[in-house]
């Protein structure tokens, strides 16, 4: 992963330099007599120690175990050789810094470690050091310090940026699972319905008047066919519907079974995501007519007020107990607030139910 090998990476190059600050602290005090190898050797792997804690839960996007405890330790080991006779000012100064950043708000870190040059220049010129060493260690103090900071950062921002990339990938999925729900629903629920009516309608029809029944059972091969489409399209994610054509549809079937019908449609041209979610509303309204009423008037009406078309399909007959919606309003309502619309249903008086969708013209 990304941020598994940013983060070997990281811990490669930071472990690098402080082996590197270590040995040179380590073979600094070794120079000056035996007697103080020891002693360095136990500074140099407290400094290890503590840097290497504090570094691998800042490449995690943690705090170090004890926090802040392991940051003042740190500080205190690296300071402590200069109580030796002998020893150099913080040779592993520029480690902490980098602890320092890492850890500590900007503001205050940067502010430790301008204090921390100031130190660093004070105490070597005190001790007669010459001009150019003690602007190398002044300046590793910064460069060190920001050099592991950008470190951190950058595996942290890689991790970051790949949890995001999978949560990105886990929202398409779930998104492309809900747009085939929704239409599967709103387009199967109006056909299943149609079929299921003409059937009834064929069997009813099959002794008394047989030529009436084949011909409603055509016409339910024909919505099966339709069905089938659908399905298809909903696999390929591609629904193209024009408002006028679903009106057309729902006209023949509502007036297939037994409703009247009226509809009235501007003559305007739409955005292609707002035609479509009127057309999805016409499909769902007169599913639910024909599932949840008993209606024997239904009107389809269209308006245009500024920049707004405003869709009203009105039925009455409605029952007294109303069925499960399924989710057809919800995914009606998503529609249309995806074509920078609203959708309402509610019920009127006297039995009656208006469904309403407004979406930009």
């Amino acid at each position: 992963m990304v941020s598994s090998s940013a983060r070997r990476l990281a811990t490669g190059l930071i472990t690098a330099v402080s082996a590197a600050y270590s040995l040179l602290a380590l073979t600094y005090f070794v120079y000056y007599g035996p007697g103080y190898g020891i002693a360095a050797a136990v500074a140099t792997l407290a400094v290890i120690s503590t840097h290497y804690l504090n570094m691998r839960a800042g490449l995690r996007g943690e705090r170090p175990p004890a926090y802040p405890l392991t940051i003042v330790l740190q500080a205190v080991v690296t300071y402590l050789p200069d109580l030796l006779p002998g020893g150099m000012s913080g040779v592993t100064a520029p480690m902490l810094a980098g602890t320092l950043l890492v850890f500590l708000p900007l503001g205050w870190g940067g502010a430790l470690v301008v204090l921390m040059m100031l130190y660093e220049g004070i105490v070597l010129w005190w001790g007669g050091v010459p001009f150019i060493v003690i602007l190398f260690y002044v300046v590793t103090v910064p460069t060190t310090g920001a050099m592991t900071y950008a470190l951190v950062r950058f595996t942290r921002v890689a991790a970051d940026l790949e949890e995001a990339r999978a949560e990105l990938a886990d929202a398409a999925v779930l998104k492309e699972r809900l747009r085939i729900s929704r239409d599967l629903h709103d387009g199967l629920g109006r056909s299943l319905t149609a079929i299921a009516l003409k059937g009834d309608l064929a069997s009813r029809l099959m002794e008394r008047d047989p030529a009436a029944a084949r011909t409603e059972v055509g016409e339910l091969v024909q919505v099966a066919r339709e069905a089938a489409q659908d399905v298809r399209h909903v696999a390929r994610g591609y629904r193209a519907l024009s408002l006028a054509g679903e009106v057309n549809r729902a006209v023949a079937l509502l007036e297939s079974s037994g409703v009247g019908v009226q509809a009235h449609l501007v003559d305007v041209t739409l955005p292609g995501r707002s035609e479509e979610a009127l057309a999805w509303a016409v499909r769902e309204a007169v599913t639910n007519v024909l599932r949840h009423s008993r209606a024997t008037t239904c009107t389809i009406t269209t308006s245009v007020n500024g920049g707004t078309l405003r869709l009203e399909v009105a039925n009455d007959g409605v029952l007294a107990e109303p069925g499960p919606d399924g989710g057809g309003l919800t995914g009606l309502a998503e529609r249309a607030a995806q074509a920078g619309g609203s959708c309402t249903a509610a019920r009127t008086g006297a039995g009656g139910f208006l469904l309403t969708m407004e979406v930009v013209a």
